[in-house]
Parts: C-alpha cells; sequence; structure tokens
C-alpha cells in the first residue's frame, strides 16, 4: 500500500468517526477518496502520487443545487498573483476562485473543509425548512 493510500484510509476514518452526522460511508475510488454525505452529494479528496504535495479536495454538488466547492493546488498561470497561489477555492462555481486558506497537513484540511461541509448543510437545511414554512403559511 502506497503513502497516499495510507494517508487515504487515515483521513477516511478520520472523516467517518468525527463527522457521522454529514459522512455516510468513504470508499477508494480511481485513486481517490470518496466521502458519501448525508444530502447525496460527495467529496472527493485526491493527493498526487506524482507530483508530492499536489492535491485537491472536490465537494460535488451540481446535482444536487448547481454548486461545487474545491480546494486545489493547481498552478493555473491566471491565479499566479493571488496572495496564496498556487492554492485557490472554488466557491460555488469553477469560475469564482477565491484565496485557499486550508492548512497545509491532510488532517487539519480534511477536518476544515468538513467542518465547512457541515455548516453549508446546514444553512441550505435551515433555508428548506423557512422556505417550506413559507410556503405553508400561504
Amino acid at each position: 500500500m502506497s503513502s497516499v493510500e495510507e494517508t487515504c484510509l487515515t483521513l477516511a476514518k478520520l472523516a467517518e468517526e468525527g463527522f457521522p452526522d454529514i459522512v455516510v460511508s468513504t470508499e477508494m475510488l480511481y485513486g481517490k477518496l470518496r466521502l458519501h454525505l448525508s444530502d447525496g452529494s460527495h467529496i472527493d479528496v485526491w493527493l498526487s502520487r506524482r507530483l508530492p504535495g499536489r492535491y485537491a479536495y472536490h465537494w460535488e454538488r451540481r446535482h444536487i443545487d448547481g454548486t461545487i466547492y474545491r480546494h486545489d493546488n493547481r498552478p493555473h498561470v491566471h491565479l499566479r498573483d493571488m496572495r496564496t497561489y498556487p492554492r485557490h477555492f472554488h466557491n460555488g462555481t469553477d469560475e469564482r476562485v477565491e484565496e485557499s486558506h486550508l492548512p497545509d497537513d491532510h488532517m487539519q484540511a480534511i477536518r476544515s473543509f468538513l467542518e465547512f461541509a457541515r455548516n453549508t448543510l446546514k444553512q441550505t437545511s435551515t433555508q428548506a425548512k423557512g422556505e417550506d414554512t413559507d410556503e405553508n403559511e400561504v
């Protein structure tokens, strides 16, 4: 087993044990870790085997509400003036790119990204309940 696979298995355990309210299951899929979330979305964690330190944490929600969230450090030339370059965050869409302040340590990074996911899911759930309430009051 490679060190990347060992790291992914450690991250999977952390996700399952630390975030059981949102992480339904985990699996290794095509060389990356996939975390299945309670709303039917998933987070893919990709750690490069060929380029040490290269990563992507991608939350796929396009099939739910049209959004994606991704922290990665692919060195896009058009982002080289960003203070956190090459680290950046796709906030809701591939085109909306901001500085990334995700921790360098993978254990801290997955905790931070899952906290973000948990908070986003809570907000989404609260908004949906508010919309249901408004519709019922009409």
